[in-house]
Protein backbone atom coordinates (compact mmCIF):
# COMPACT_ATOMS: atom_id res chain seq x y z
CA UNK A 1 0.00 0.00 0.00
CA UNK A 2 1.39 3.44 -0.92
CA UNK A 3 1.70 6.37 1.46
CA UNK A 4 -1.40 8.16 0.23
CA UNK A 5 -3.52 5.05 0.65
CA UNK A 6 -2.25 4.52 4.20
CA UNK A 7 -3.06 8.10 5.13
CA UNK A 8 -6.57 7.63 3.75
CA UNK A 9 -7.03 4.37 5.69
CA UNK A 10 -6.13 6.22 8.87
CA UNK A 11 -8.83 8.81 8.35
CA UNK A 12 -6.59 11.58 7.08
CA UNK A 13 -9.29 13.75 5.49
CA UNK A 14 -10.43 16.87 7.29
CA UNK A 15 -14.08 15.84 6.93
CA UNK A 16 -13.43 12.58 8.79
CA UNK A 17 -11.69 14.40 11.65
CA UNK A 18 -14.65 16.75 12.16
CA UNK A 19 -17.15 13.89 12.50
CA UNK A 20 -15.90 12.82 15.92
CA UNK A 21 -16.61 14.34 19.30
CA UNK A 22 -14.03 15.18 21.93
CA UNK A 23 -15.52 13.21 24.80
CA UNK A 24 -12.30 11.24 25.38
CA UNK A 25 -10.68 13.86 27.61
CA UNK A 26 -11.52 11.86 30.73
CA UNK A 27 -8.97 9.27 29.66
CA UNK A 28 -6.13 11.78 29.28
CA UNK A 29 -4.25 10.42 32.29
CA UNK A 30 -4.68 7.95 35.12
CA UNK A 31 -3.89 9.36 38.58
CA UNK A 32 -0.47 8.81 40.09
CA UNK A 33 0.57 8.72 43.71
CA UNK A 34 2.09 11.87 45.16
CA UNK A 35 5.51 10.45 45.95
CA UNK A 36 7.99 9.87 43.13
CA UNK A 37 10.05 7.35 45.09
CA UNK A 38 9.67 3.82 43.83
CA UNK A 39 9.79 2.47 47.38
CA UNK A 40 6.51 4.23 48.21
CA UNK A 41 4.74 3.76 44.89
CA UNK A 42 5.12 0.00 44.52
CA UNK A 43 2.05 -2.17 44.99
CA UNK A 44 2.89 -5.83 45.49
CA UNK A 45 0.67 -8.89 45.78
CA UNK A 46 2.67 -12.06 45.87
CA UNK A 47 4.78 -12.16 42.75
CA UNK A 48 2.94 -9.28 41.04
CA UNK A 49 4.21 -5.71 41.30
CA UNK A 50 2.97 -2.44 39.81
CA UNK A 51 5.25 0.51 40.42
CA UNK A 52 7.03 3.60 39.12
CA UNK A 53 10.65 4.52 38.74
CA UNK A 54 11.72 8.15 38.54
CA UNK A 55 14.31 9.06 35.91
CA UNK A 56 16.97 11.73 36.26
CA UNK A 57 14.75 14.35 34.60
CA UNK A 58 11.91 13.64 37.03
CA UNK A 59 9.80 11.52 34.68
CA UNK A 60 7.79 8.75 36.32
CA UNK A 61 7.84 5.48 34.35
CA UNK A 62 5.09 3.00 35.20
CA UNK A 63 5.84 -0.71 34.99
CA UNK A 64 4.43 -4.14 35.81
CA UNK A 65 6.70 -6.88 37.14
CA UNK A 66 5.13 -10.33 37.50
CA UNK A 67 6.64 -13.66 38.47
CA UNK A 68 9.53 -14.98 40.57
CA UNK A 69 12.38 -12.49 40.75
CA UNK A 70 14.92 -15.26 40.16
CA UNK A 71 13.21 -16.52 36.97
CA UNK A 72 14.27 -15.67 33.41
CA UNK A 73 13.09 -12.12 32.78
CA UNK A 74 11.26 -11.04 29.63
CA UNK A 75 10.84 -7.29 29.12
CA UNK A 76 8.09 -6.19 26.71
CA UNK A 77 8.19 -2.86 24.84
CA UNK A 78 4.91 -1.59 23.38
CA UNK A 79 4.13 0.23 20.14
CA UNK A 80 2.89 3.77 19.53
CA UNK A 81 0.67 5.16 21.06
CA UNK A 82 -0.15 2.27 23.38
CA UNK A 83 0.95 1.04 26.82
CA UNK A 84 2.14 -2.01 28.71
CA UNK A 85 -1.45 -3.27 28.55
CA UNK A 86 -0.98 -4.10 24.87
CA UNK A 87 1.05 -7.10 26.04
CA UNK A 88 -1.67 -8.58 28.29
CA UNK A 89 -1.91 -11.82 26.32
CA UNK A 90 1.83 -12.40 26.23
CA UNK A 91 2.26 -11.37 29.88
CA UNK A 92 -0.35 -13.90 30.99
CA UNK A 93 1.02 -16.64 28.73
CA UNK A 94 4.65 -16.36 29.78
CA UNK A 95 3.80 -15.73 33.44
CA UNK A 96 1.99 -19.05 33.23
CA UNK A 97 5.13 -20.63 31.76
CA UNK A 98 7.14 -19.61 34.81
CA UNK A 99 8.92 -16.57 33.43
CA UNK A 100 9.33 -13.20 35.12
CA UNK A 101 7.47 -10.79 32.82
CA UNK A 102 7.94 -7.01 32.84
CA UNK A 103 6.30 -4.31 30.75
CA UNK A 104 6.51 -0.54 31.09
CA UNK A 105 4.61 2.45 29.75
CA UNK A 106 7.02 4.51 27.63
CA UNK A 107 7.36 8.12 28.78
CA UNK A 108 4.40 10.12 27.52
CA UNK A 109 2.33 6.96 27.15
CA UNK A 110 -0.14 5.15 29.39
CA UNK A 111 0.33 5.83 33.10
CA UNK A 112 3.79 7.35 32.78
CA UNK A 113 4.38 11.11 32.92
CA UNK A 114 2.95 13.01 29.94
CA UNK A 115 6.35 14.40 29.05
CA UNK A 116 6.98 17.53 27.05
CA UNK A 117 10.65 16.68 26.41
CA UNK A 118 12.67 13.52 25.88
CA UNK A 119 10.23 11.95 23.45
CA UNK A 120 12.93 10.45 21.24
CA UNK A 121 14.88 7.20 21.01
CA UNK A 122 17.97 8.19 22.98
CA UNK A 123 15.86 9.06 26.02
CA UNK A 124 13.53 6.09 25.54
CA UNK A 125 16.57 3.78 25.65
CA UNK A 126 17.96 5.61 28.68
CA UNK A 127 14.63 5.08 30.48
CA UNK A 128 14.83 1.35 29.76
CA UNK A 129 18.41 1.31 31.06
CA UNK A 130 17.20 3.01 34.26
CA UNK A 131 14.48 0.37 34.68
CA UNK A 132 16.94 -2.47 34.07
CA UNK A 133 19.29 -0.93 36.64
CA UNK A 134 16.55 -0.49 39.23
CA UNK A 135 15.32 -4.07 38.83
CA UNK A 136 18.91 -5.36 38.47
CA UNK A 137 17.99 -7.36 35.38
CA UNK A 138 20.61 -9.81 34.16
CA UNK A 139 20.51 -11.77 30.88
CA UNK A 140 16.98 -10.53 30.19
CA UNK A 141 15.15 -11.09 26.92
CA UNK A 142 13.74 -7.90 25.39
CA UNK A 143 10.71 -8.07 23.09
CA UNK A 144 9.48 -5.04 21.18
CA UNK A 145 6.56 -4.44 18.84
CA UNK A 146 6.54 -1.67 16.22
CA UNK A 147 8.01 1.46 17.85
CA UNK A 148 8.92 -0.79 20.77
CA UNK A 149 11.06 -2.80 18.38
CA UNK A 150 13.05 0.32 17.62
CA UNK A 151 13.35 0.99 21.35
CA UNK A 152 14.65 -2.55 21.89
CA UNK A 153 17.27 -2.22 19.15
CA UNK A 154 18.41 1.19 20.42
CA UNK A 155 18.65 -0.05 24.02
CA UNK A 156 20.26 -3.44 23.34
CA UNK A 157 22.96 -1.83 21.20
CA UNK A 158 23.92 0.27 24.25
CA UNK A 159 23.14 -2.07 27.16
CA UNK A 160 25.72 -2.87 29.79
CA UNK A 161 27.34 -6.30 29.36
CA UNK A 162 25.30 -9.02 31.01
CA UNK A 163 21.99 -7.13 30.97
CA UNK A 164 20.58 -8.76 27.81
CA UNK A 165 20.76 -12.33 26.46
CA UNK A 166 18.37 -12.24 23.48
CA UNK A 167 15.96 -9.90 21.72
CA UNK A 168 12.86 -10.09 19.55
CA UNK A 169 11.46 -7.37 17.32
CA UNK A 170 7.93 -7.80 15.93
CA UNK A 171 6.43 -5.69 13.14
CA UNK A 172 9.24 -3.33 14.03
CA UNK A 173 10.24 0.03 12.55
CA UNK A 174 14.00 -0.63 11.99
CA UNK A 175 16.07 -0.06 9.99
CA UNK A 176 14.24 3.22 9.12
CA UNK A 177 10.73 3.94 7.92
CA UNK A 178 10.89 7.25 6.07
CA UNK A 179 11.78 7.36 2.38
CA UNK A 180 15.09 8.90 1.35
CA UNK A 181 17.84 8.43 -1.23
CA UNK A 182 19.38 5.84 1.07
CA UNK A 183 16.00 4.21 1.73
CA UNK A 184 14.03 4.41 -1.53
CA UNK A 185 11.55 1.76 -0.39
CA UNK A 186 10.43 3.77 2.64
CA UNK A 187 7.20 5.70 3.17
CA UNK A 188 7.14 9.35 2.03
CA UNK A 189 7.44 11.97 4.76
CA UNK A 190 3.96 13.16 3.74
CA UNK A 191 2.50 9.99 5.30
CA UNK A 192 3.92 10.89 8.70
CA UNK A 193 2.96 14.54 8.24
CA UNK A 194 -0.56 13.18 7.75
CA UNK A 195 -0.31 11.32 11.06
CA UNK A 196 0.69 14.53 12.81
CA UNK A 197 -2.10 16.51 11.20
CA UNK A 198 -4.63 13.83 12.14
CA UNK A 199 -3.46 13.78 15.74
CA UNK A 200 -3.79 17.56 16.08
CA UNK A 201 -7.12 17.76 14.28
CA UNK A 202 -8.93 15.06 16.23
CA UNK A 203 -6.80 12.62 18.18
CA UNK A 204 -9.84 10.70 19.46
CA UNK A 205 -11.10 9.95 15.95
CA UNK A 206 -7.61 9.20 14.63
CA UNK A 207 -7.09 6.71 17.44
CA UNK A 208 -10.37 5.06 16.47
CA UNK A 209 -9.55 4.88 12.74
CA UNK A 210 -6.14 3.26 13.17
CA UNK A 211 -7.25 0.06 14.98
CA UNK A 212 -10.56 -0.15 13.11
CA UNK A 213 -8.62 -0.18 9.84
CA UNK A 214 -5.04 -1.09 8.97
CA UNK A 215 -3.45 -1.83 12.37
CA UNK A 216 -5.18 -5.19 12.79
CA UNK A 217 -6.12 -5.68 9.14
CA UNK A 218 -9.79 -5.16 9.97
CA UNK A 219 -10.12 -3.25 6.68
CA UNK A 220 -9.33 -6.38 4.65
CA UNK A 221 -12.17 -8.19 2.84
CA UNK A 222 -13.69 -10.84 5.06
CA UNK A 223 -11.92 -9.67 8.20
CA UNK A 224 -13.89 -10.04 11.43
CA UNK A 225 -13.29 -6.86 13.38
CA UNK A 226 -13.32 -7.04 17.18
CA UNK A 227 -14.99 -4.04 18.76
CA UNK A 228 -13.30 -4.85 22.07
CA UNK A 229 -9.84 -4.83 20.50
CA UNK A 230 -10.58 -1.51 18.76
CA UNK A 231 -11.84 0.10 21.96
CA UNK A 232 -8.90 -1.23 23.96
CA UNK A 233 -6.47 0.31 21.46
CA UNK A 234 -8.37 3.62 21.72
CA UNK A 235 -8.37 3.43 25.53
CA UNK A 236 -4.62 2.94 25.71
CA UNK A 237 -3.91 5.68 23.19
CA UNK A 238 -6.07 8.27 24.92
CA UNK A 239 -4.35 7.59 28.26
CA UNK A 240 -1.13 9.12 26.94
CA UNK A 241 -0.12 12.69 26.21
CA UNK A 242 -0.83 14.35 22.85
CA UNK A 243 2.53 16.18 22.78
CA UNK A 244 4.47 13.01 23.52
CA UNK A 245 2.52 11.10 20.89
CA UNK A 246 3.14 13.86 18.34
CA UNK A 247 6.89 13.82 19.01
CA UNK A 248 7.03 10.02 18.90
CA UNK A 249 5.90 10.01 15.26
CA UNK A 250 9.25 11.54 14.33
CA UNK A 251 11.04 9.12 16.65
CA UNK A 252 9.56 5.98 15.09
CA UNK A 253 9.62 7.16 11.48
CA UNK A 254 12.90 9.06 11.13
CA UNK A 255 15.31 7.35 13.53
CA UNK A 256 17.94 5.40 11.61
CA UNK A 257 18.66 2.16 13.46
CA UNK A 258 21.21 0.85 10.94
CA UNK A 259 24.26 1.22 13.17
CA UNK A 260 22.37 -0.16 16.18
CA UNK A 261 21.49 -3.30 14.25
CA UNK A 262 25.09 -3.76 13.12
CA UNK A 263 26.37 -3.39 16.68
CA UNK A 264 24.18 -6.05 18.32
CA UNK A 265 26.04 -9.33 18.84
CA UNK A 266 23.22 -11.33 20.43
CA UNK A 267 20.56 -13.61 18.93
CA UNK A 268 17.69 -11.52 17.60
CA UNK A 269 14.44 -12.96 16.24
CA UNK A 270 12.72 -10.72 13.69
CA UNK A 271 8.99 -11.49 13.33
CA UNK A 272 6.76 -9.73 10.79
CA UNK A 273 3.45 -10.26 9.03
CA UNK A 274 3.74 -9.77 5.30
CA UNK A 275 0.36 -7.98 5.18
CA UNK A 276 1.56 -5.30 7.60
CA UNK A 277 -0.07 -2.04 6.47
CA UNK A 278 1.62 0.11 9.14
CA UNK A 279 5.26 -0.97 8.84
CA UNK A 280 5.52 -2.43 5.32
CA UNK A 281 7.32 -5.77 5.35
CA UNK A 282 9.73 -5.33 2.42
CA UNK A 283 11.39 -2.22 3.84
CA UNK A 284 11.76 -3.49 7.39
CA UNK A 285 12.19 -7.10 8.54
CA UNK A 286 14.33 -8.50 5.68
CA UNK A 287 16.60 -5.46 5.77
CA UNK A 288 17.02 -5.66 9.56
CA UNK A 289 18.00 -9.33 9.41
CA UNK A 290 20.72 -8.56 6.86
CA UNK A 291 22.24 -6.00 9.23
CA UNK A 292 22.11 -8.16 12.36
CA UNK A 293 25.04 -10.44 13.15
CA UNK A 294 22.83 -13.17 14.62
CA UNK A 295 19.44 -12.35 13.16
CA UNK A 296 16.69 -14.85 12.35
CA UNK A 297 13.65 -13.98 10.25
CA UNK A 298 10.16 -15.38 10.83
CA UNK A 299 7.62 -14.22 8.24
CA UNK A 300 3.88 -14.69 8.73
CA UNK A 301 1.94 -14.83 5.45
CA UNK A 302 -1.18 -12.69 5.50
CA UNK A 303 -0.83 -11.49 9.09
CA UNK A 304 -1.28 -7.80 10.03
CA UNK A 305 0.76 -5.33 12.04
CA UNK A 306 -1.03 -6.15 15.31
CA UNK A 307 -0.42 -9.89 15.00
CA UNK A 308 0.39 -10.34 18.70
CA UNK A 309 -3.23 -9.48 19.44
CA UNK A 310 -4.95 -11.09 16.46
CA UNK A 311 -2.88 -14.30 16.43
CA UNK A 312 -1.35 -14.95 19.87
CA UNK A 313 -1.90 -18.67 19.32
CA UNK A 314 0.66 -18.43 16.51
CA UNK A 315 3.05 -15.86 17.94
CA UNK A 316 3.37 -17.09 21.54
CA UNK A 317 4.60 -20.63 20.77
CA UNK A 318 7.20 -19.22 18.36
CA UNK A 319 8.39 -16.81 21.03
CA UNK A 320 8.57 -19.63 23.58
CA UNK A 321 10.61 -21.80 21.24
CA UNK A 322 13.08 -18.96 20.71
CA UNK A 323 13.33 -18.19 24.41
CA UNK A 324 14.06 -21.85 25.19
CA UNK A 325 16.50 -22.39 22.34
Amino acid sequence: MNGTAIAMQLGATRRDFLLAGGAAAAFASLPKRASAAIQSTATEQGNMTMAYITTTDGTEIFYKDWGPKDAQAIVFHHGWPLSADDWDNQMMFFFGEGFRVIAHDRRGHGRSTQTYIGNEMDTYAADVAALAEKLDLKNAIHVGHSTGGGEVVHYVARAKPGRVSKAVIIGAVPPIMVKSEKNPGGLPIEVFDGFRAALIANRAQFFRDVPAGPFYGFNRPGAQASEGVIQNWWRQGMMGGAKAHYDCIKAFSETDFTEDLKRIDLPVLVMHGDDDQIVPYADSAPLSVKLLRKGMLKTYPGLPHGLCTTHPDVVNPDLLAFFQS
